[in-house]
């Protein structure tokens, strides 16, 4: 069954690149959000094992050091 979600508050200047968006798209405003966090949503997804490889390449990941350095400063950024 659907769930109606409102989001509160949302800064002109956002409102205004997401009508513009929309406008871009030939959608209306509810339809670019769907598509947002269709797309968003998607791109959670658990990766497979060989995508999972891939991304670490992508990002140069090289040693266990290297990652837990990411990981550090991901946390300490909150």
């Amino acid at each position: 069954m659907p769930v109606n979600l409102s989001i509160k508050n949302v800064p002109d200047h956002l409102a205004d690149q997401l009508r513009r968006r929309a406008s871009r798209n030939h959608r209306s405003l509810q339809g670019e959000l769907m598509s947002i966090l269709e797309e968003t949503v998607a791109k959670e997804e658990a990766l497979s094992p060989v995508d999972f490889l891939n991304e670490l390449r992508r990002v140069a990941i090289r040693t266990p050091a290297e990652a837990s350095g990411i990981v550090r400063e991901d946390r300490d950024a909150r």
